[in-house]
């Protein structure tokens, strides 16, 4: 399992746990408005992918964990918000992975 973590990474899981461990850190979900009210990790923040870019000004100052449904929407969020000049952004992949509890609200 070692050599296997080597080369995937860190999973969802972890990732969130290193986040809750940062007290600059926000743990972003970039699913819909609606996925997130269905179930959601708690403490995360929903900004939709088409909103992205609010992203730039309300939380360039913090480090970002950002996830979606599968971990498609979570590459492309973390590709353009690198490309807007942010440095401290981490995909954690999609929340299919998550073992915690989901919120509802």
């Amino acid at each position: 399992m070692g050599l296997l973590n080597k080369f995937v990474g860190k999973g969802i899981n972890a990732l969130v746990e290193e986040a809750r461990r940062d007290p600059n850190a926000v743990i972003l979900d970039v699913r819909t408005k609606q996925e997130y009210e269905m179930g959601h990790i708690e403490g995360a923040i929903n900004v939709p992918i088409t909103q992205i870019e609010r992203v730039v000004t309300e939380f360039s100052d913090k480090t970002l964990y950002i996830h979606c449904a599968s971990g498609a929407r979570s590459r492309l969020a973390v590709k353009q918000l690198k490309s807007a000049g942010l440095a401290n952004v981490h995909d954690i992949g999609g929340i299919s992975s998550w073992r915690g509890p989901l919120v509802t609200e």
